[in-house]
């Protein structure tokens, strides 16, 4: 192929990126992610803040990771600061996915305490990414900070973010045990049963944990 013919190829594949069709749109980030171009990432950061399907998102996100970290992460980060929540979002999404970790210092705890459920999600699946070895127990201190929020699919998010972290959770769960709100007691010991026992299931183990905060246990 001719590099004109290239040049119009990416360029139709970026267009594509804003058709009115969900099915034209996903194959073209499927086009950009398997020729990538430095050119197309800031109109797929762009898409990322408002493509409404979710499987569009997806591969926005897998065309992004095609490209070279030290062009992606740097528009990544800018978007962190976004008002558009599901900027913020996918943002944290792809970061987690890249798995770059001079993102790090990026995820602060402003993300970490969004209130938007699906931003501070996203935030604690990037935070046990990219955390170094040094800070997972700070992190885990914050993270325990969001015990009890939410209802089952925030609270399973953050229990399994805080079991990724692995053993610097045994203590900061065992503190979070003896809240004097019943939300994070059972949240806490709804999250340790799930590291003893990660087969138990985490409507088992919270139902355990809710006999436990109701018999005045803490675990």
């Amino acid at each position: 192929m001719a590099m004109s013919e290239q040049v119009s190829h990416a360029m139709r594949a970026v267009e594509g990126l804003e058709d009115e069709s969900a099915p034209v749109r996903l194959r073209a980030a499927l086009a950009v992610g398997t020729a990538p171009d430095p050119g197309a990432i800031g109109k797929l950061v762009e898409r990322c803040a408002v493509e409404p399907d979710f499987h569009v998102r997806e591969m926005l996100t897998w065309a992004l990771i095609r490209h070279a970290p030290s062009l992606t992460v740097p528009a990544l980060l800018d978007e962190l600061r976004s008002e558009r929540a599901q900027a913020r979002s996918q943002a944290l999404h792809t970061l987690s996915k890249i798995g770059d970790r001079r993102a790090w210092p990026a995820i602060t705890p402003a993300l970490l305490f969004d209130a938007d459920d699906e931003v501070a999600r996203s935030a604690w699946r990037a935070a046990v990414v990219l955390v170094p070895e040094g800070d997972k127990h700070a992190l885990a201190v914050l993270l325990a900070g969001q015990l009890g929020r939410g209802e089952r699919e925030t609270q399973l998010s953050l229990s399994r973010a805080l079991i990724a972290l692995g053993e610097v959770i045994v203590p900061v769960l065992g503190a979070a045990a003896a809240d004097p709100d019943p939300r994070v007691r059972t949240h806490a010991i709804a999250t340790e049963r799930l590291w003893l026992d990660p087969d138990a299931g985490f409507e088992f183990a919270t139902e355990q944990a809710k006999r436990i905060v109701a018999l005045g246990g803490a675990g």
